[in-house]
């Protein structure tokens, strides 16, 4: 079937209705810029729809419900919007935030998004990358974080090599199928402060990291490590790198919110179509003051737009 409208279709799930993600939203549509890029659906609680558009009710929803109602109609509206672009209805999914206690409240036993939606879709593997293609240095900075909410202390024993080769590819594949880069360069930061300086700070970069460089390389990926945390971000924005895959959580999220805040987007690769939300979480606290920031919304929103046009889509919107 032929698509008349040029637009790509996008649906936004609009998150836990008590945070923030419901009026970064409307604030993202109320720019012209945004507004015009797609035909978008939203997908949430009835009360958050917009009247005579086609958006996607998935049940009620009332201030005062609590957190599990919340928590249940924010995950149900990823079941619905993942059942929409694996039936190729809409060419991606942006995902405002959900606050996860009462996600889990709510019957949904995932840790966030991302679990969710590698379940969903069948996803043999994920990886959740950062992505800003402008910063406050210029150029464009994309994060992955090998491992995410771990204790320092159990970074050694979750990073192995299999894990960084097994995030690397993922990582190559998602820049070639959704930004079009022919040939990615992946950069491989150290653990240790100068990668160890020969093994006098640690032998993760010995033991691990350097495994996982010979192994991608002999793979045909184009990638170069280890490299110290206080270069490799630099150089990556100066457009030496397409990619870094930083082994901890603070070391990658330090240099890219540093970099990129209020432009940063998570993109989840290892999917079967883009997915895409803003770098903050639900912000409980000023929902509904109107003083939410909006331009990580606006730039997931656009992402999304940019990389549904490149990846192979499922399907054609009805």
């Amino acid at each position: 079937m032929t698509n008349a409208n040029p637009l790509p279709r996008i649906a936004i799930t609009l998150g836990d209705p008590r945070g923030i993600g419901p009026e970064v939203t409307r604030a993202a549509l109320a720019d012209a810029e945004v507004a015009d890029a797609a035909e978008w659906v939203l997908v949430g609680p009835d009360a958050l729809l917009r009247p005579g558009r086609a958006d996607v009710s998935v049940g009620e929803w009332r201030a005062g419900d609590g957190a599990a109602a919340a928590g249940r109609i924010a995950g149900e509206a990823i079941r619905r919007a993942t059942e929409m672009a694996l039936a190729g209805q809409v060419h991606a999914v942006v995902t405002a935030p959900i606050e996860k206690n009462a996600f889990r409240a709510g019957g949904w036993h995932y840790p966030g998004h991302t679990e969710m939606l590698g379940e969903l879709t069948g996803a043999a593997d994920v990886v959740m990358m950062m992505a800003a293609e402008r910063t406050a240095l210029g150029g464009a900075l994309r994060v992955i974080l090998a491992t995410t909410h771990l204790a320092l202390r159990d970074v050694p024993a979750a990073l192995t090599a299999e894990l960084l080769v097994r995030q690397a590819t993922l990582t190559a594949d998602g820049l070639r199928r959704l930004w079009g880069i022919g040939r990615p360069r992946i950069a491989l930061c150290a653990v240790n402060p100068h990668a160890s300086d020969g093994g006098l700070f640690g032998d993760e970069e010995a033991r691990i990291v350097e495994p996982a460089l010979r192994a991608l390389v002999e793979a045909g990926i184009d990638a170069r490590g280890p490299i110290p945390a206080d270069t490799v971000f630099t150089r990556a924005v100066r457009g030496e790198f397409d990619a870094v895959v930083a082994p901890y959580h603070d070391v990658g999220m330090a240099a890219f919110k540093t970099a990129a805040f209020g432009a940063g987007v998570n993109v989840t690769l290892g999917l079967p179509f883009p997915r895409t939300s803003p770098d903050h979480g639900t912000a409980l606290d000023i929902a509904g003051k109107g003083i939410a920031d909006p331009s990580s919304m606006k730039e997931a929103m656009l992402l999304a737009v940019r990389l549904s046009g490149r990846f192979d889509r499922p399907g054609t919107p009805d």
